[in-house]
């Protein structure tokens, strides 16, 4: 999709809210309609399940180049919710024996799909601090690691390579050097930097991270992990006919995974351009902070993805502030889309130690956001700094 997306409402809309869902791209649909016309079970040996096995391979190629790992440890799942729940367990495999995972460590500012554990019952998580800008507190994640009695079994540690909310993103690396020291076992929930920023598992940073398609401009309902080697992996969440060499069972989604396949390639060449995409997120934050001087954006003494921007509006709540943007045709999100509905602070604000806050409103972009886009997004706010101010003055 090109610049703003028109809809049957009157007038123009612009769509600013990429780390929901990013738009389909055209490549991906195109792969996506080219499967459907493939007729056959993935794992049937006549030629036509042949020819359904290479679409899938295919994919699973290019979803692994996109973070530089290897093909035969992609796993695909129906999303990034079910590989958390997947990887988030006590019980794992390394060949014939089991390993046990004896408490899991999560970061307070962590996606829920992390934050609530996976498989482990809430007594053996334990839950790590940020500071203000939202980065882990890595002298709280050692002393944890530090703590734990690998008598009982090995710590399992899951923590997100750049935040859905405020962009900002996690000093893996360093996180990995504190985990591996412990013995311990890192996750890496990399939904939102996938095709932001360089992943690469070769650099040996990640024993697994979790990807979702439709943050990249593939299809809803897929998503994958990526082990860095065979060696171990957790006892499956689904069990069935052996597919995903038995690490996930049931018959492959064919077309959202070659969907999802075409969506990787073409985010691994949108990394080339990604200064253009964060040059219009600073376009963006001159317009917030020109229009509404007081308004505070979160993150920004941190590293940030390029693509988002998390403010909030004194005075004004972000769900009404979200309102009033939808009416002037402009989607945008108050918090994560995932917590759509439930009205109340950003759990990650909360966890930046903002426990007052109304909420703030996320704005994120993508390589079609056009200068249209935020020409309508400085008119909406330009309209809501004017209500704002009018309502001042009659109080």
């Amino acid at each position: 999709m090109k610049g703003p997306i028109e809809t049957k409402m009157a007038g123009r809309r612009a769509y600013l809210d990429y780390n929901a869902s990013a738009p389909l791209l055209a490549a991906a649909r195109t792969a996506m309609i080219a499967a459907l016309d493939t007729a056959a079970n993935p794992s049937s040996v006549h030629a036509e399940g042949r020819a359904a096995r290479r679409l899938i391979e295919n994919a699973r190629r290019d979803v692994a180049l996109l973070v530089n790992a290897s093909a035969e440890h992609v796993v695909f799942s129906s999303g990034a919710t079910e590989a958390a729940s997947t990887l988030l367990t006590p019980d794992w495999q390394m060949g014939r024996s089991t390993v046990r995972m004896s408490r899991l460590y999560v970061c307070e500012a962590d996606h829920p799909c992390v934050l609530n554990g996976g498989r482990f019952p809430a007594a053996q998580v334990t839950r790590i601090g940020v500071d203000a800008d939202g980065l882990v507190r890595l002298d709280a994640l050692a002393a944890a690691l530090g703590r734990h009695d690998k008598a009982d079994g090995l710590p399992l540690v899951a923590i997100h390579a750049a935040n859905n909310e405020t962009g900002v993103i996690q000093p893996v690396e360093r996180i990995a050097e504190i985990v591996k020291a412990a013995g311990g076992i890192l996750v890496v929930d990399a939904v939102q930097a996938a095709g932001r920023i360089l992943l690469d598992m070769s650099a040996g940073y990640a024993d697994y991270l979790i990807l979702s398609s439709h943050k990249i401009g593939g299809p809803n309902g897929v998503g994958a992990i990526i082990a860095a080697s065979d060696l171990m992996m957790p006892r499956p969440l689904i069990a069935g006919g052996g597919q995903e060499k038995g690490h996930r069972g049931g018959t492959e989604n064919l077309a959202a995974i070659a969907g999802f396949g075409a969506a990787a390639r073409e985010a691994l060449i949108g990394l080339k351009r990604i200064e253009a995409v964060g040059s219009r997120r600073d376009e963006i934050e001159a317009i917030v902070k020109t229009l509404v001087p007081d308004a505070e954006i979160f993150g920004t003494g941190a590293p940030r993805l390029a693509n988002t921007t998390f403010f909030a509006i004194a005075g004004i709540k972000a769900e009404t502030a979200q309102i009033a943007f939808d009416l002037a045709g402009v989607a945008l999100s108050a918090g994560s889309a995932c917590s759509s509905g439930k009205v109340g602070p950003s759990h990650v604000l909360k966890a930046m130690g903002y426990n007052d806050s109304p909420g703030a409103l996320r704005v994120s972009i993508g390589h079609a956001t056009s200068a249209e886009d935020i020409e309508l997004f400085r008119t909406a706010l330009a309209g809501i700094a004017s209500r704002r101010a009018g309502r001042d003055e009659a109080a």
